[in-house]
């Protein structure tokens, strides 16, 4: 029979602390989670939409856009997002030099490699919103599409139309077609 280990929180400090710096690790109620390396496609969606985004945040001065930073969203559960937005007015608090931040980011965005399981996914989502996420919108390369989860629900962006967001982000419309997001082919 397998045996889990449990880590406090403060046990997840100490292995974050000691650990190398590729590999990644997230606190899911306790257990501890090995993250693996993404995938190339994963990177290259994950990188255009970080340009996107953090453009238009700074552009309106709408708060951060931040990339691989823990969230300490309760007691025994710290997460990962790809990509997190911390709205300006959700900054009280914020240290730059201080990880795990404390409380969710405004909205939180992740990435789907093959490798995620849909449970887990869908728990990560429940997590944030828990805590105090404004949305989670889980992007599927594969599939090409996009999920945004809110207080409302689940809709889900298909390919051909464009992810338009302004609620999130002060009546400044965010909007990115998903075609492009999604063309990361190299040319052979």
């Amino acid at each position: 029979m397998a045996t889990t280990t449990r880590y406090t929180f403060e046990a997840f400090q100490k292995l974050q602390d000691a650990a190398a710096d590729n590999i990644r690790y997230e606190l899911d109620e306790g257990d501890l989670i090995v993250t693996p390396s993404p995938t190339p496609r994963h990177n290259l969606v994950y990188l255009k939409l970080l340009r996107q985004l953090a453009a238009f945040v700074e552009q309106h001065r709408l708060g951060v856009v931040i990339t691989e930073v823990d969230f300490r969203l309760s007691k025994n559960v710290v997460r990962k997002p790809d990509l997190g937005f911390i709205a300006k007015d959700h900054m009280k608090g914020f240290h730059l030099d201080r990880t795990p931040v404390e409380g969710a980011p405004s909205l939180a965005v992740e990435v789907i490699s093959p490798s995620n399981l849909a449970q887990d996914t869908l728990k990560k989502i429940r997590q944030y919103l828990a805590a105090g996420s404004h949305a989670v919108w889980t992007v599927y390369p594969a599939l090409r599409l996009v999920e945004i989860h809110d207080a409302s629900g689940t809709r889900i962006v298909s390919e051909s139309e464009p992810i338009s967001e302004s609620q999130l982000f002060g009546g400044h419309t965010f909007s990115l077609s998903l075609s492009a997001l999604f063309d990361v082919e190299p040319e052979r």
